[in-house]
């Protein structure tokens, strides 16, 4: 029995720093058989997946019915909450016993607060989220897989599925909370709750709580993008990387991003120590609108696909990689559609004017912004410009609102006020722009919120006429 107990603890300390090893979660699964601890075991076996079916020749009973091992899970971690508190407080029965009475109410404190520190201690007091990849078909399961595999669990996780549509993830349409898992302390396991239920056959648990989480981690996870954005550029741009916040956001010329937002200052540090890690892919724009407009779009993705792969701990709370990409523009001439991606994933979309053939597909990169173009936010480029790749063509607002869906631009690309003026914010400078003929849904992606930034410099350039082609 001893030696079953020393080999169940090493394997126990094996899947912790290796989750991603089957092999040990079915053997670590077999010794919990071994000890009559049959809902743990079935656990093991469910991580263990096709190397249990390998070694068994069968299908795991639970594998097709995941809501049973769960709830049987969440009993057996209530069970064991209540004993380590029960054992805790027999402790300290026996310590008040062995002391003198004047020191048995101090003693009794520091014996509770010592047990509600073991048992309540945090692992990382953050909420994270795992967005599900496209066109998966077992969710869940590969959900499992991404959050054994953090090194640094926040203390609270959701599964998220977003609405798919075309070949893309549109972050704005329906989302579907599949499924939550909070672990408050190391010493007590985790605790999942089915939130949807048409993942598990089953009566899901009220999602309104999970849901408020990440709505509110949503909104800093554009904040997230939008700065992570603006050090890759800046990085590209001036072969350095940035030293402070106030770096990114100057007057014109150098005004990388529009103004700062809550919660980015404190964002700027990690995401910078994080992207350090990997130097790859720090081209100027110039020449990365060469390389670009030579190679197709996926050697493009492949080669920023390390983007924030590091230290996701510090970014995002999640390791999809897929989605943690520098933010990009894309321009549909046959659905006339502007779209922010990251990745496969559609952060915004907007309707835009366009001038037909005379609106060039390619490669570009933002290489100038420029509050009230005309000296004014009403005149013929509206109130917010954007030169693509030091040419006469433009992403800029208009004083024809009935041309947008239209092709009666003279070759730059014509936005809404409002839409023009949030795209200003959201994409910093340097951000490649890839016109295209047939590739975004021409359904609009539009967010109840409009993503905004609070301006602190002086972002106009009163001493130019510009002359874009309108």
């Amino acid at each position: 029995m001893m030696e079953q107990l020393e080999d169940n603890l090493y394997l126990k300390q094996y899947v912790r720093n290796h989750p991603d090893n089957k092999m040990a979660w079915y053997l670590l699964g077999k010794q919990y058989l071994q000890l009559d601890k049959t809902a743990k075991a079935n656990y093991c076996f469910i991580q263990a997946g096709e190397i249990y079916e390998a070694f068994e020749r069968k299908p795991h009973p639970l594998a097709e019915s995941p809501q049973e091992m769960l709830e049987e899970w969440n009993r057996q971690q209530r069970k064991k909450r209540t004993i380590r508190r029960a054992i805790m407080g027999a402790i300290s029965l026996v310590l008040l016993l062995m002391v003198m009475p004047s020191n048995a109410s101090q003693l009794a404190d520091l014996a509770a607060a010592e047990a509600n520190a073991i048992i309540d201690a945090p692992i990382d007091p953050t909420f994270g989220v795992v967005l599900t990849d496209k066109g998966e078909r077992n969710p869940i399961g590969s959900a499992w897989e991404e959050l054994l595999s953090w090194s640094k669990r926040p203390s609270e996780a959701a599964v998220v599925k977003l609405e798919e549509q075309e070949g893309w993830r549109k972050w704005t349409g329906n989302r579907k909370l599949l499924m939550s898992v909070e672990q408050q302390s190391d010493y007590v396991p985790m605790e999942v709750k089915m939130l949807d239920g048409g993942v598990c056959s089953c009566k899901p648990t009220d999602a309104s709580t999970v849901k408020t989480k990440f709505m509110a981690w949503s909104e800093q996870q554009e904040v997230r993008w939008t700065l992570a954005s603006a050090i890759y550029q800046y990085k590209r741009m001036n072969e350095k990387w940035p030293e402070k916040l106030d770096d990114l956001i100057k007057p014109y010329p150098n005004n990388v991003l529009a103004g700062d937002a809550s919660g980015m200052k404190e964002m700027f540090k990690p995401l910078v120590a994080a992207m350090k890690t990997d130097q790859s892919g720090t081209k100027p724009p110039a020449q990365q609108q060469k390389d670009e407009g030579e190679k197709p779009q996926t050697d493009s993705s492949q080669r920023q696909s390390k983007f924030l792969q590091s230290n996701s701990d510090q970014l995002a709370g999640g390791v999809d990689e897929t989605w943690r990409k520098p933010l990009e523009i894309v321009v549909d001439k046959s659905t006339h559609r502007l779209a922010v991606v990251s990745g496969d994933i559609i952060v915004r979309s907007f309707k835009v004017g366009l001038g037909g053939d005379k609106t060039p597909e390619g490669s570009f990169y933002i290489s100038e912004k420029v509050k009230n173009p005309n000296g004014r936010d009403n005149g013929q480029f509206g109130s917010r410009g954007m030169t693509l790749s030091s040419t006469l063509y433009a992403i800029h607002g208009t004083d024809e609102p009935d041309s947008l869906g239209q092709d009666e631009s003279l070759g730059c690309i014509r936005m809404g006020k409002q839409d023009v003026e949030e795209l200003f914010d959201l994409v910093p400078m340097g951000t490649v722009v890839k016109i295209k003929n047939g590739t975004l849904p021409s359904e609009i992606s539009e967010s109840k919120e409009r993503f905004k930034l609070n301006p602190s410099q002086d972002e106009t350039n009163p001493g130019k006429v510009y002359h874009w082609l309108g």
